[in-house]
């Protein structure tokens, strides 16, 4: 009888081991779906990027206020005929 049990508790064993640990086992589906969950934040960032850059992209070819507005802004360029002021900062009283 006690061998019976030992044979059975063996045979348990090796049924279960492919389940937990083989090729397709539960510990690498857990692995898996970890992967998955990172790879698909990482996705929705690049998709909002993406979408900020294509509304970007679609405002440059439409319209020239947004080359106008980077001209201006990032270059520090003016139109011909405008005068250009520009107003030092306050130092600040410690």
């Amino acid at each position: 009888m006690r061998w019976l049990t030992v044979g059975l508790l063996a045979l348990i064993v090796l049924l279960q081991y492919p389940l937990w640990l083989g090729k397709g086992g539960w510990l690498k589906v857990w692995e898996y779906d970890r992967q998955l969950t990172e790879q698909k934040e990482a996705t929705s960032k690049l998709e909002i990027r993406n979408a900020g850059l294509d509304a970007e992209v679609r405002d440059l070819k439409q319209g020239y206020e947004a080359i106008e507005e980077r001209a201006r802004f990032e270059l520090g360029m003016v139109k011909q005929g405008e005068t250009f002021i520009q107003l030092p900062e306050k130092a600040s009283e410690k």
